[in-house]
């Protein structure tokens, strides 16, 4: 677990000193590669997958940071006053974005655990003149936020990339106050595809071998207490391999 952790660490740090890399993905080997020699995206992958509305409403170097799978954002429904969570908030889009829909009386949260990363979110954010948003260090497995924090926990393609997936949503679920919702942005396989194919189709840090099928995924909600579960798949990515939008709820009020 910690030889991936630190694959994963190392090439967005690269990611983020080149001036980009949401800590989401680039597709890696599935659509190009984005080792240390640069990033490689397309249409599946980044700042495409936001809508214009959002694009014009971020600094250009948050936005040239998306390398994820999706628009969480849109999948979480946001609504003014909210807590926000973002797991794995790389170069801070999300977060930024989050904090303009709950607005001055919510607040939005991003934790990372490259500091890179954290270094880019927080000039972003002095980009942004946000005022409502806090970066912290931390794993998306060990979350630095006292239980009950938030109202919503989203994450663009990041959940693939931890390599102990059951913590990771057992911390969500943590987090949430009752009644809470979930709701991300992934890689998802379909359930015929092997994890063996998964890492034929592409690299562990390119968001593709670590990916959960869709039949995992919604066990592993359950497992961790969450209801009302769904994954739809969104867009291809791979032979068998999608963007894909999980919701789901913490029960409760």
């Amino acid at each position: 677990m910690d030889d991936i952790r630190e694959q994963v660490r190392a090439r967005y740090a690269v990611a983020a000193l080149q001036g980009g890399g949401d800590a989401g993905c680039c597709g890696g080997d599935a659509v190009g590669g984005c080792g240390p020699t640069g990033v490689v995206v397309d249409e599946r992958f980044g700042s495409a997958l936001y809508d214009a509305q959002d694009a014009v409403a971020v600094p250009p170097e948050a936005l040239a940071a998306s390398l994820g799978c999706g628009n969480p954002l849109a999948v979480a429904e946001l609504r003014a006053g909210e807590r926000v969570l973002d797991l794995g908030s790389g170069g801070g889009i999300d977060v930024l974005l989050s904090a303009r829909r709950v607005g001055p009386d919510g607040f939005a949260y991003g934790v990372d655990m490259t500091d890179e990363m954290l270094d880019l979110a927080r000039a972003n954010a002095a980009r942004a003149g946000a005022t409502n948003v806090e970066f912290l260090r931390g794993t998306i497995e060990d979350l630095p936020l006292p239980d009950a924090a938030v109202d919503v926990v989203i994450s663009n393609c990041v959940v693939n990339l931890s390599p102990d997936k059951p913590a990771v949503l057992a911390e969500a679920f943590r987090v949430l106050v009752p009644g809470g919702r979930l709701g991300i942005s992934d890689v998802v396989a379909e359930d015929h595809v092997t994890p063996e194919q998964r890492a034929e189709r592409g690299s562990y840090v390119g968001c593709i071998a670590g990916a959960l099928s869709r039949g995992e995924y919604l066990a592993g909600l359950a497992a961790a207490g969450f209801v009302d579960a769904e994954v739809r798949f969104t867009h291809r990515v791979a032979d068998g391999m999608h963007g894909a939008v999980v919701r789901a709820r913490r029960p409760g009020v």
